[in-house]
């Protein structure tokens, strides 16, 4: 079990604040939502989750170990288990699809490496794509290729920050279905950043942040009956 915990956390650039004193428990499993506009501290809390950011004060643990604290890396990024799809996906335009979600497995040195690509490509309805290279696929097939890289290392935790902001919104809500079935098939924990209010529906659990604050954390429920008037204002699920 991989649950991951948030103790008294504050993070700053050039002393200007942007998490302030977070405290939060992400449950192994379990799927996450982080709410919040721009400059709320979503994709910091992300960063820090994957060891590319370190606390000024508080301490992360994984599994009640301490990974990172004050300024102390005390666990790198490549052994935390953590999958990271970023906002501009990152894919390398010198790699076919194939290549780009295999280089991480060949890395590994891991068996069965063409089953392993084929099978996340199959689940996503892009098997067909594979020869391609990045400029040759539409938007949404470019998510569904940063998102099976990260995949096929079969990570404790998956990150998305917004990689999905600039596509058409039916193609979304399909690779989000797939992306939260294999969540339940898989059970990662997976937490996804992102200022839209309708890509939360689907996670059992939404976080809303304000200022670097937590303002509510709930299930969809919960959110919708927030007395919180920032909370009733930001979320119209």
């Amino acid at each position: 079990m991989h649950s991951l915990q948030f103790q008294n956390i504050r993070f700053a650039y050039d002393d200007i604040p942007i998490v302030e004193d977070l405290n939060f428990v992400f449950e192994s499993g379990k799927s996450y939502c982080i709410l919040g506009s721009s400059g709320s501290g979503k994709t910091t809390v992300l960063r820090l989750i994957a060891g590319l950011e370190t606390p000024q004060e508080g301490k992360i643990l994984l599994n009640d170990a301490v990974i990172s604290q004050q300024n102390e890396l005390l666990i790198p990024s490549h052994k935390r288990e953590v999958g990271f799809v970023f906002q501009d996906l990152a894919l390398w335009p010198h790699f076919s699809v194939y290549d780009n979600i295999a280089f991480g497995l060949k890395e590994r040195k891991t068996e069965n490496i063409e089953q392993k690509v084929m099978e996340l490509l199959d689940l996503f309805g892009i098997s067909d794509q594979a020869q391609k290279y990045p400029h040759q696929l539409s938007g949404g097939q470019k998510q569904m290729v940063a998102i099976s890289r990260a995949l096929v290392l079969q990570p404790k935790i998956l990150l998305l920050d917004e990689p999905m902001a600039n596509i058409d919104i039916q193609i979304k809500e399909q690779i989000l279905e797939h992306l939260y079935k294999l969540q339940k098939q898989f059970a990662f924990t997976l937490i996804y950043v992102t200022h839209d209010h309708r890509d939360a529906v689907l996670s059992e659990q939404i976080v809303i942040m304000n200022k670097g604050k937590i303002e509510a954390a709930g299930t969809l429920d919960e959110i919708r009956n927030s007395a919180n008037e920032y909370v009733k204002s930001f979320i119209k699920i």
